[in-house]
């Protein structure tokens, strides 16, 4: 009986010692479930809505803002992108309201839009709504007169002449040096205090294709030490940003090229040698900020009213809300649609009335929401259905969910005929609202017509 115990206890504490080793191997594969592909988890089905704050309302303020949450959040808009909240410099100040991207304090809010406690009430609201929060930074260059021209010159580049260098010919804006590591720490103390004291999810960094990864790796590290699910965008698409912890970058070729099939200049599968590219160049975990339109975009080249006008519009938004890698993007008042240039320098209120792209926009953003195979992540299967220059079509899927997508990129009408037996049956028209047969009898689709089927 002695030996029987003698020879449990033994195995006992081999069994316990083995599990105690085998413990660090088992942590290393629990992976944080609020987190997907290295992503924050909420992004992969989200999208963003990039607000101008003073153009939105007459009132250009945020509380006035405030009033059309309900709206977007009916419409299905999770991400709230605010350009930039800091005060605007005064000094060499463009126009009578001056650019966002000129900041002359990266720790105050714009009095222009209202108080800090304004902006705290608005995070926390938002945020019980279901919202989530990102703002604009400018890391690369400050205002003309922010107030570390006064307490840290050493922060800036200088030019020939001994002063502050002014970038690009931004001459309301200038430099910093990322070489003074006093300098980075204050920026990185700055974005802190952002998420310390309003809770927000993430920033959108303008013109960080300046900026060094150096910094970036470092910078990102430390702020998803303070907050871990965080959501980085970068304006810029270098291939360094992604490694330097970004979770997205700008499709600027993607985007370039969609014009130029918009206009007839290029065939539909140009789109694919762009896919190609961005496939090769980022990581296979790399998301990108599809869009037709940004704050950019619309106010100095007329996108997205002149440059896929009417119609044209419709089957490029269909594509930056279901393509592969992509997290979709809707400027203000594309839902109405706004159909002119929103001033930079000027009040220049965005008009709302009709709102008559809005359900166009609720069912692709609710698709997006609701369907796994409209993730980023999710497989992207090109499929052919008629004239490969006119005609885009693919396969998105995922979690036995398909997603089946037909864009005529064409200004006129094309024949369709779907040979590949996998997508046939009964699916389910999504704009249509019905089910209906799919063989491979040939039907036509207009002029920058769409469809949608799930299965």
């Amino acid at each position: 009986m002695r030996y029987f115990r003698l020879v449990l206890i033994l195995l006992t504490s081999v069994v316990l010692i083995a599990s105690c080793k085998l413990m660090p191997k088992e942590e290393e594969k629990v992976e944080d479930k609020n987190r997907v592909d290295g992503h924050p988890g909420w992004i992969m089905q989200g999208n963003v809505y990039e607000v101008n704050v003073r153009q939105y309302t007459p009132e250009g303020t945020l509380v006035a803002f405030e009033k059309s949450l309900d709206r977007l959040k009916e419409m299905g808009v999770q991400t709230l992108w605010f350009m930039p909240i800091n005060p605007i410099s005064k000094a060499d100040r463009k126009g009578v309201l001056g650019s966002y991207y000129a900041v002359s304090n990266y720790t105050a809010f714009n009095p222009e839009f209202g108080t800090m406690d304004d902006w705290k009430a608005f995070v926390k609201k938002a945020h019980e709504m279901g919202f989530k929060v990102i703002i604009d930074w400018v890391p690369n260059h400050t205002g003309a007169d922010n107030g570390w021209l006064t307490t840290h010159p050493d922060f800036f580049v200088k030019d020939s002449t001994g002063k502050a260098a002014v970038p690009f010919g931004w001459t309301d804006t200038r430099q910093l040096d990322y070489n003074n590591t006093e300098m980075q720490d204050s920026m990185i103390a700055s974005m802190k205090y952002w998420i310390t004291q309003s809770d927000i999810d993430g920033f959108r960094c303008d013109v960080a294709w300046n900026v060094p990864g150096s910094f970036w790796k470092r910078c990102i590290a430390e702020l998803k030490n303070l907050k871990s699910n965080i959501f980085m965008l970068a304006e810029g698409d270098k291939d360094y940003l992604h490694a330097s912890g970004f979770d997205a970058t700008y499709i600027w070729d993607m985007f370039h090229k969609m014009i130029q099939v918009a206009k007839g200049e290029r065939p539909a599968f140009a789109l694919d040698s762009v896919k190609n590219y961005y496939d090769t160049l980022y990581p296979k975990n790399a998301l990108e900020l599809y869009f037709t339109s940004n704050h950019d975009e619309n106010s100095w080249n007329k996108a997205d009213y002149a440059t896929m006008p009417g119609p044209i519009h419709a089957p490029f938004a269909v594509f930056t809300q279901t393509m592969y890698h992509s997290v979709p993007l809707i400027y203000s008042g594309q839902e109405e649609p706004f159909l002119d240039s929103v001033s930079f320098f000027y009040k220049d209120t965005i008009t709302f009335n009709k709102y008559s792209r809005a359900n166009f926009y609720k069912t692709l953003l609710d698709l997006r929401k609701n369907n796994p195979a409209l993730a980023s992540n999710a497989s992207f299967k090109k499929v052919s259905v008629g004239d490969d220059k006119a005609l885009y079509a693919y396969v998105r899927e995922a979690s036995d969910k398909k997603v089946f997508v037909i864009l005529n990129l064409s200004s006129t009408e094309q024949t369709i005929k779907v040979t590949d037996t996998s997508l046939h049956g009964q699916p389910y028209n999504v704009f249509m609202g019905t089910k209906e047969p799919l063989t491979d009898k040939e039907w036509k689709i207009e002029p920058w017509g769409y469809v949608i089927y799930t299965y």
